[in-house]
């Protein structure tokens, strides 16, 4: 083998192919068409004197071989791509990028709705995309580049993820304004009487958090609705005589119908945190838009503390 007839085109496009195991997505994520991508390989092929990659019927079935140079070529084009990205300058005012967002839609809400503003005085080439948070495919989609960033609880990331903490979110008591049970301050009877709409984002949960804490108290609630996301509740909420407990940030610029109230027992609150693969650890772009979050969502932090 000529090591001397390897570019670093070359290296790349292996690298996409092992992790995509797919021609259409890897000529997709390296901006190439399929016949490109197909001679690229073939010259792989036959400067490392194997066939590397298989077609199977659904993508491509890496060789022995392509399974042992996958982990040491990765590992050495994010050295390359380190080195490169240290010297790089960057201007945030002419970058051009898009980029994918993974999380939920109270997250969006509080966070990314922000992001967006930021975006559009100081880096107006950037773009945005927001994805629904799915954890258990959000390393997949990682790893084949459809998603940069995801927003998420420490608990629920993959552990081979890069990830920095940004706020501690805590759970508030929500009823209408006009409620003709409460007024101010509930009690823990009162609390367990009323109907509860409970979120289950993955669709037809009726317990949370809030029942194990009752539980551990001896009490119960009665749970009416199961809803899939948290930013409906508040409109929920304030056309019923029910009652929710929601994550605090939601509830910015969205109080003049409805009453905050302290849960009348302790509800554990969690943990927010932004992670992200190795290959985007280093890029530019990212590391700036991974710095502009953790601004805002401290921000959101400070709102949170200020309600206590």
């Amino acid at each position: 083998m000529d090591i001397n007839k390897l570019d670093l085109n070359l290296l790349v496009t292996l690298d996409t192919l092992l992790a995509e195991r797919n021609v259409t997505r890897a000529a997709k994520r390296l901006n190439l068409s399929q016949p490109a991508l197909s001679a690229r390989l073939t010259r792989l092929r036959e400067i490392l004197g194997d066939q590397l990659l298989l077609p199977v019927q659904r993508g491509m079935l890496p060789t022995q071989r392509a399974l042992e140079l996958q982990a040491p070529l990765h590992e050495a084009l994010e050295s390359v791509r380190r080195v490169v990205a240290e010297g790089a300058s960057f201007e945030a005012s002419t970058a051009q990028a898009t980029i994918t967002i993974a999380a939920s839609d109270y997250v969006q809400y509080s966070v990314l709705l922000q992001l967006t503003a930021v975006l559009r005085t100081e880096a107006p080439g950037i773009r945005i995309v927001w994805r629904t948070i799915d954890a258990s495919v959000l390393m997949a989609q990682m790893e084949r580049g459809e998603v940069d960033l995801a927003l998420m609880t420490p608990e629920s990331a993959p552990e081979q993820l890069r990830m920095r903490k940004l706020y501690r979110e805590r759970y508030v008591a929500i009823v209408r304004t006009h409620h003709p049970l409460v007024q101010g301050s509930i009690g823990l009877d009162v609390f367990c009487a009323l109907d509860h709409v409970v979120v289950s984002p993955q669709g037809g949960g009726f317990s949370g958090p809030t029942d194990i804490a009752l539980e551990a108290i001896g009490r119960r609630r009665r749970v009416v609705l199961s809803a899939p996301a948290f930013l409906i509740v508040p409109e929920i909420i304030a056309r019923s005589d029910m009652i929710a407990l929601v994550p605090q940030c939601i509830l910015h610029d969205r109080s003049d119908r409805l009453q905050t109230l302290e849960p009348p027992l302790q509800v554990p609150g969690y943990d927010m945190a932004m992670v992200w693969h190795d290959r985007t650890t280093t890029h530019p772009v990212q590391r700036w838009l991974r710095e502009k979050i953790a601004k805002l969502a401290n921000s959101v932090a400070g709102v949170i503390a200020e309600t206590r």
